[in-house]
């Protein structure tokens, strides 16, 4: 990773962990996604705000790399050409941010997760993964969330490539929680033997993130 730990004290972690003692912007009213398209608490925008921690690092594709380690059967790195020859798919999903705003219809391009577990076969003991961005940013996610048909390491939104503030060049995208646990400036997938909590999860967030269960904080 290029930077140390994302900093715990921030202004934006402060306010963050205040919302989770408050339990800001909860409604208590859990949805269903096969009947509500938009989850409880939540209202759509047009735009894309960007949200990150400070740190917007510039990652060239020739400095680029993805990392693939822990309880896998094939560990591996990726460089960006070879990354650009996986199989490439694009999907449409929404997406939902903790800080309550949703987007519908993006179209994403790049490599299904399901893809890279078929390379790196996880073992029989990994349960869940841990996302690393190069801007120190860590998160979790349960193993079937991360192979979830609608997740994708994605390049490119909307036809174009992925924009430096929005986690380009490359940025994981599990549509169906939270945005949080879609890493931006992706660099390394850990996967482990037990769920641990990345950095927002430290600091009062869901260690899973549902939307329509309003998954909000811990």
């Amino acid at each position: 990773m290029d930077d140390d730990t994302p900093p715990a004290e921030s202004k934006l972690t402060r306010s963050k962990q205040r919302w989770a003692t408050e339990r800001k912007f909860l409604t208590d009213a859990p949805r269903e996604p096969a009947r509500d398209r938009l989850p409880p608490g939540q209202h759509l925008v047009r735009n894309w705000p960007v949200l990150d921690l400070g740190r917007q690092p510039h990652i060239s594709t020739d400095r680029w790399r993805l990392n693939v380690r822990g309880l896998v059967s094939r560990p591996l790195t990726l460089n960006w050409a070879e990354f650009q020859e996986l199989p490439q798919t694009t999907i449409r999903s929404d997406i939902h941010c903790v800080t309550t705003w949703s987007r519908y219809d993006n179209d994403w391009t790049g490599v299904a997760t399901r893809s890279l577990l078929d390379l790196v076969e996880p073992r029989d003991e990994a349960t869940a993964v841990m996302l690393h961005g190069y801007d120190g940013y860590t998160t979790n996610v349960t193993l079937p969330d991360f192979a979830s048909s609608d997740a994708i390491i994605a390049h490119s939104w909307q036809g174009r490539p992925l924009t430096r503030e929005h986690g380009g060049p490359a940025r994981l995208i599990i549509p169906h929680l939270y945005f949080w646990k879609s890493a931006k400036w992706i660099n390394v997938i850990e996967f482990l033997g037990a769920d641990r909590p990345g950095f927002w999860e430290m600091n009062g967030y869901h260690m899973r993130g549902e939307p329509w269960r309003e998954e909000r904080y811990s």
